[in-house]
């Protein structure tokens, strides 16, 4: 199979935009928040093109100090999002979330780093950074949803157990939908970028069972601590 990438050429970046930029005219002539809008797609692309050139220099560097500090940072600046949603951003609900998505983002990620793929060595970052990335964002959002869920179920004096349970249900909805959906409605973007650089769709898929089972695990993980976390709120 050819295993050559074809190159985006800067014409065919801005090309890409066009979809964008038809749906935040229409926002803008609604009056529905294109303001806001083009300010996502604005830090999108500034916070893209910034990362490639840090992973550039992450690659490059290969050493296990530097790997630890991205994973903190990233666990850090997951947890703060996770909690964006609720109202009273209180300092222990930040350490809870902080606590869920690190158990079930750093167990999850050793076991698929190290035992599933066998990265060797374990830092090594073209593995590391990404599969990290992956996990710790499907953890905040379902303890976000299930942070957000469990806040208002309790402000409506529902008893503990009975908002867990909601909170926990609503929170893997859209991570269950996509379990069912994969390979039928969708193929992920780990599929298809490893398709397009000419792998084996057999070893892709292969792959993306890894990636759907780890993003299930860790976030279902995360929420359930967190969940279990938050019956110690005063």
């Amino acid at each position: 199979m050819n295993t050559t990438i074809p190159a985006i050429t800067l014409q065919g970046l801005v090309l890409a935009f066009l979809p964008a930029a038809i749906v935040i005219g229409v926002m803008l002539r609604w009056s529905a928040g294109a303001p806001t809008a083009a300010y996502a797609t604005l830090r999108m692309l500034i916070q893209l093109l910034l990362i490639g050139y840090v992973l550039v220099y992450i690659f490059e560097a290969d050493h296990p100090g530097i790997i630890i500090a991205v994973l903190v940072i990233m666990l850090a600046l997951a947890s703060w999002i996770a909690i964006r949603p609720l109202r009273n951003k209180q300092p222990h609900l930040y350490l809870n979330a902080l606590v869920a998505i690190s158990v079930g983002g750093l167990v999850t990620l050793a076991l698929v780093s190290q035992l599933v793929i066998d990265v060797e060595p374990w830092f090594r970052p073209r593995y590391v950074v990404p599969l990290a990335g992956m996990i710790f964002a499907g953890s905040m959002n379902t303890v976000s949803l299930a942070a957000e869920r469990f806040q208002a179920e309790t402000d409506k004096e529902i008893p503990y157990m009975e908002a867990r349970r909601t909170a926990l249900q609503a929170s893997l909805i859209p991570v269950i939908n996509s379990l069912f959906a994969v390979g039928l409605v969708s193929l992920p973007g780990m599929m298809t970028g490893q398709i397009l650089s000419g792998i084996s769709p057999l070893i892709a898929a292969k792959y993306q069972i890894v990636v759907m089972t780890m993003l299930f695990g860790a976030s279902g993980i995360s929420a359930a601590l967190y969940l279990v976390l938050a019956r110690r709120i005063p």
